[in-house]
């Protein structure tokens, strides 16, 4: 399993991993859980400098393991740029260009807006920078800037809950691959336990990566992904994941997603610090629903049902192929770049069907390095499945 690790500044914690093993994804959290600072803090106790967040004025957190400092420098990830542009209502492409050709306009434009509404609350979600002795504090990361209503489900406490729900389901399973971006964690878990028979669905398949024919290996394994954000950008989520054995593809049933929303009540200005009941009610909520989602998704009536769903729309012969896959990545706003990896490795993969778009798109989603990109592109895996079906039934009507 390859493993790719993202520093963003020095003496910050790491922030990204693709394809990484479950204890390398716990490692990275760990150390980001003891660099995690949020703070709701007023607009007026922020400003823009050379392109960088500056908190000045914000009471520190004494507790008895130490001072938790708040008055600092803290760099914007792009996620936080996006926060940024939405909550102070500058067009994002505008906002990216000041970054890029001229700072300290995006210094003026930010710190304008923020001083028009002194009172007004935000929750800043950053990693402190480390610190070497006898010198300044480093430079922190700002990693969102978000409502001061927003509902702290942090990454490491959302896998410890979902875990347990898993465990708690007794299903066997594994851990296939877990990614980390600035946006979100995602954590693949598969049961071969429950397998199903499609030979429907892969008559004449042929793996991109191997040249292993699917009428040979015919089986699909049940499972789901976890997902949560930190940072804002999507609610905790288990969706359930059917797995191609014969060329790991991921076919996500999006529609079936179960998920818990970051929402709650305005908090107090200052350091966030959350009580040990009510995180403990959160996460109770989240294993619980966890326990049931898998029960639901690890079913081996329910990958045969979705298999049986698919089977038809995926027989749908293509005669023009690469016009299909065009009208199918158009329709689903699916970029140039990957357009022409799904052509190549629906060519190799050797089936003409819908069917044979479906697997091409799965299996491009595996060879990017962008998670978020490649979670994204899979779960469109079955909206281009229907539409190269429902093109090729056009086309053939209008052919008479």
């Amino acid at each position: 399993m390859t493993q790719q690790f993202t520093e963003r500044a020095t003496h910050v914690a790491p922030t990204g991993t693709r394809n990484a093993q479950l204890s390398d994804l716990v490692r990275i959290l760990e150390d980001q859980g003891r660099r995690k600072l949020d703070v709701i803090a007023p607009a007026a106790a922020l400003r823009f400098t050379e392109g960088n967040v500056r908190v000045q004025g914000v009471e520190s957190l004494i507790t008895e393991d130490g001072v938790t400092e708040v008055d600092g420098i803290y760099r914007p990830t792009a996620v936080a740029d996006e926060h940024l542009a939405d909550k102070l209502r500058i067009p994002l492409a505008y906002l990216r260009r000041m970054r890029a050709e001229n700072v300290p306009l995006l210094d003026e434009n930010v710190n304008a807006w923020l001083s028009k509404e002194p009172e007004r609350r935000f929750m800043l979600r950053a990693f402190r920078g480390g610190n070497t002795p006898g010198s300044a504090p480093a430079q922190g990361v700002a990693r969102a800037l978000l409502s001061d209503s927003y509902k702290l489900m942090d990454n490491f406490d959302m896998l410890l809950a979902a875990l347990d729900g898993v465990k708690r389901s007794g299903h066997p399973t594994r851990i296939t691959g877990c990614d980390l971006t600035d946006r979100r964690m995602y954590v693949r878990v598969e049961s071969e336990a429950v397998a199903v028979q499609a030979r429907t669905l892969l008559r004449g398949y042929r793996s991109p990566f191997d040249g292993r024919s699917g009428d040979e290996l015919p089986f699909i394994s049940a499972g789901f992904v976890i997902t949560n954000s930190e940072v804002g950008s999507g609610a905790y989520t288990i969706t359930p994941r059917a797995v191609i054995q014969v060329c790991r593809n991921g076919m996500t049933v999006a529609k079936d997603v179960m998920r818990a929303i970051h929402l709650g009540g305005r908090q107090d200005q200052g350091v966030v610090a959350w009580s040990g009941e009510t995180q403990r009610r959160t996460l109770e909520l989240i294993t619980s629903k966890t326990t049931d989602a898998v029960r639901t998704f690890l079913s081996r009536d329910y990958v045969q049902a979705k298999v049986r769903q698919i089977e038809t729309a995926a027989a749908t012969h293509l005669p023009e192929p690469a016009k299909t896959i065009e009208h199918v990545t158009k329709t689903l706003s699916i970029g140039t770049e990957a357009k022409d990896l799904i052509l190549s490795h629906f060519v190799r993969g050797g089936q003409m069907t819908a069917g044979g778009v479906m697997q091409a798109i799965t299996s491009t989603a595996q060879t990017l390095g962008d998670a978020d990109h490649a979670a994204t592109l899979e779960t469109l895996a079955l909206p281009a499945l229907t539409t190269a079906a429902a093109a090729a039934a056009a086309a053939a009507a209008a052919n008479g």
